[in-house]
């Protein structure tokens, strides 16, 4: 590089670094403004409430792990007559093939009567299943009550939000294909 190369880029770097000056200070006087022209509002604080201690009188009453309020809640449950295991779903039992899947996925195609007996087909996953009054289907203990030409109805055993079991009635209707 010449020397007269030398001085001009020395006077260029001279000449950019007395304008980012400039602009700095500026930018520091506009925000020393801004903050004194805003005030925070920040609304008081209420102040707390007073407490007040209240003295424990649980050591009068009867204690909730005791062996007394066990044997009573025992005896009490054991006076009540148990509705609950009157309908209760027969877990001993062999599960058939349809009890693997859920209603939903099942489709009846088609009724037939065999040996004076209604029979309905039962599409699943493609396959053809056939099932009687008295067979098991879909995961809720259901139980085929009555075949029709174009419903089956289904007696299911489910456990409600406490717990116990009940009877909730279902059905699957015939799906005729559209083409």
């Amino acid at each position: 590089m010449t020397r007269p190369a030398m001085i001009w880029i020395g006077l260029a770097a001279l000449a950019l670094a007395g304008c980012g000056a400039s602009e700095r200070d500026e930018l520091r006087q506009w925000m020393q403004t801004q903050r004194a022209q805003v005030q925070p509002r920040v609304p008081p604080i209420s102040e707390p409430k007073k407490f007040t201690p209240q003295a424990y009188t649980g050591d009068s009453e009867v204690d909730p792990f005791s062996s007394l309020k066990l044997a009573q809640a025992l005896r009490s449950e054991a006076a009540q007559p148990v509705l609950s295991s009157l309908i209760a779903p027969e877990l001993n039992r062999r599960k058939e093939a349809l009890e693997g899947f859920p209603l939903d996925t099942m489709t009846m195609v088609g009724s037939m009567v065999r040996n004076g007996r209604p029979v309905a087909l039962i599409a699943v996953d493609k396959l053809l299943y056939q099932v009687g009054v008295g067979s098991y289907m879909g995961m809720n203990y259901g139980r085929v009550t009555r075949i029709s030409e174009n419903q089956i109805d289904l007696r299911e055993i489910v456990q409600d939000a406490a717990g116990e079991w009940i009877e909730r009635a279902a059905a699957l209707q015939l799906q005729e294909k559209t083409k």
